[in-house]
């Protein structure tokens, strides 16, 4: 009998939270956290670097924010070894720099730690690098994909790696049936890819008491309130719902506009924001909260009545669960894996990107219906981590099971 082997992880993403980004790629960390409680696992979150990136900071104070070269998150380590990236440029060498930048790390805790699997998170330039490391250190990889991958693949080098990456591959993960599809469209068979979605922490995200919740945000308990979640980026379309403000207004002359989010790797569009509410004259009823850590996002939430997210790429938007799980219907557009979280028409509403019109209707419809909220709350709990999980460490076992070993002719029974 072939004993089992136990899978030891090196999770391996440039997007993973750290003192200097405190809420860049938690969606990461609370996957693979909660598969840390099943097997070992440290983490490896390269850090791009280049000589005069502090210079940059004089003037960008948010770019490419320092990380220490290790630290422990929950009881597991996280190191940050550095890897030379041009910003702007030569992105298709980015994942050969990153695998280099990373190897005296891996081959560190390939002594101590002794990994088994390097699962990487997103297929360029993660993906590439941990498939690059995989071949030196002769390890299994697996890659999942997040999203980015659409936009990389429209890029004819970057596809040329990502294919390359998803390739090499052991076991490819996908957060959505959208994202495995488009895989599938680069060539990348069907059977290889698992869907597997992200979930929602039910014991962190349930509603508190809205009178409670919007005395401490200084809410009025009779005005209507919509929320939208993350990093102040362009492609996440706040500036698109603020456009629709004046319309809804006319309706709805005490609606309040919640943004909780701050600055992300991609970039920081504050000040364009407020600048447009401004124009708009919407200073009164246009909030931003800031980047909120997750234990306290249950705050902004449960004093909202609908959530929106105008974005234009998604792979699979936690967010969208963690608003559900605490009543709030959800609109969105049309775009990555949104439709198949806001799954029915008792959930919210999936408008097409880009169509303003609609997403006004969509919000006035929203603001004005009696919406089963309990009912809402059930989906998100039925989209918990555990059954996510499960499959996870069932498949990275599977990946390590021994293969069966042929008998020799010594070993060979003898017959007369």
């Amino acid at each position: 009998m072939v004993e089992p082997i136990t899978p030891r992880l090196v999770i391996f993403s440039t997007l993973f939270p750290h003192p200097g980004q405190p809420n860049a790629g938690v969606f990461i960390r609370e996957r693979m956290f909660r598969v840390a409680k099943v097997l070992p696992l440290t983490v490896v979150a390269p850090v791009p670097w280049f000589p005069l990136q502090s210079l940059i900071r004089l003037w960008r104070p948010h770019f490419r924010p320092a990380a220490p070269r290790r630290e422990v998150q929950d009881g597991i380590e996280v190191w940050h070894p550095r890897f030379f990236s041009i910003p702007g440029l030569f992105k298709p060498l980015d994942g050969f720099f990153m695998a280099l930048g990373s190897l005296p790390t891996l081959l560190r805790l390939q002594k101590h730690f002794h990994f088994n699997l390097i699962d990487a998170h997103f297929a360029y330039p993660d993906g590439y690098a941990a498939t690059l490391l995989g071949r030196w250190l002769n390890t299994p990889v697996t890659i999942t994909l997040r999203g980015t991958e659409l936009r990389h693949a429209n890029d004819p080098a970057l596809c040329r790696r990502l294919v390359t990456a998803l390739t090499r591959a052991a076991q490819v993960f996908s957060v959505s049936d959208s994202l495995k599809r488009h895989a599938v469209s680069l060539g990348i068979p069907a059977d290889k890819i698992l869907v597997v979605g992200n979930g929602v922490d039910a014991g962190k995200f349930f509603p508190m008491d809205k009178h409670e919740a919007r005395s401490k945000l200084h809410i009025p308990l009779d005005a209507p309130v919509l929320i939208s979640v993350g990093g102040l980026v362009e492609r996440k379309g706040f500036h698109r719902v603020i456009d629709c403000l004046p319309a809804l207004r006319q309706r709805f002359p005490g609606i309040h506009y919640l943004i909780v989010g701050g600055p992300s790797p991609e970039g920081d569009m504050r000040a364009e924001l407020e600048a447009q509410v401004a124009g708009l004259g919407l200073a009164g009823q246009v909030k931003f909260l800031g980047a909120m850590p997750s234990e306290e996002l249950r705050l902004p939430l449960s004093a909202a009545d609908v959530f929106v997210l105008s974005t234009h790429n998604e792979g699979w938007a936690n967010v969208f669960l963690e608003a559900m799980a605490c009543g709030l219907p959800v609109i969105t557009t049309d775009v990555g894996g949104n439709r198949e979280v806001v799954c029915r028409d008792d959930l919210g509403a999936i408008i097409p990107f880009g169509a303003q019109a609609a997403l006004t209707m969509a919000m006035e419809n929203a603001l004005a219906r009696d919406w089963d909220r309990p009912a809402i709350i059930r989906y998100a709990e039925e989209n918990g981590w555990a059954r996510r999980v499960q499959v996870l460490t069932q498949t990275f076992q599977q990946l390590l099971v021994p293969a069966p070993v042929a008998p020799t002719e010594q070993t060979k029974t003898v017959r007369p």
